[in-house]
């Protein structure tokens, strides 16, 4: 989860011929083998948005269970005064406040995320 000075979070749309394409998420993506999980997290956000992150702590780690399959989310902070990202994939960004979070399309898996950045009030 990247913040920006103004207090907003990055979401990026997923492509609508991908699983959940569609709905928003936060940007991101799966550790490769041989990577740590803060060195995946660095890999995908170069990769989607072309974006070096300084850095990031850990936010929360969630386990959801679709009908279909079961996706583990590693989820990590970062706050840069402004952030210039570029969607590589040609993928839809955003920023939004925190408000409006809870009044996007998102997977359910994104849900827990949502309820967790609201009720530590990250800034």
């Amino acid at each position: 989860m990247l913040e920006n000075h103004q207090g907003e979070i990055l979401v990026a749309k997923r492509a609508n011929n991908k699983d959940q394409g569609g709905l928003w998420e936060f940007p991101g993506g799966k550790v490769e083998k041989g990577e740590t999980r803060l060195q995946a997290l660095k890999r995908e956000i170069m990769e989607e948005l072309n974006y070096q992150l300084k850095q990031a702590t850990p936010l929360k780690c969630i386990t959801h269970k679709y009908p279909e399959f079961t996706v583990k989310l590693d989820v990590w902070y970062s706050q840069d005064q402004q952030p210039k990202v570029y969607p590589n994939e040609k993928q839809p960004l955003k920023w939004v406040t925190k408000a409006e979070l809870t009044k996007l399309a998102m997977p359910a898996a994104d849900k827990p995320i949502i309820e967790k950045i609201l009720k530590i009030g990250i800034d």
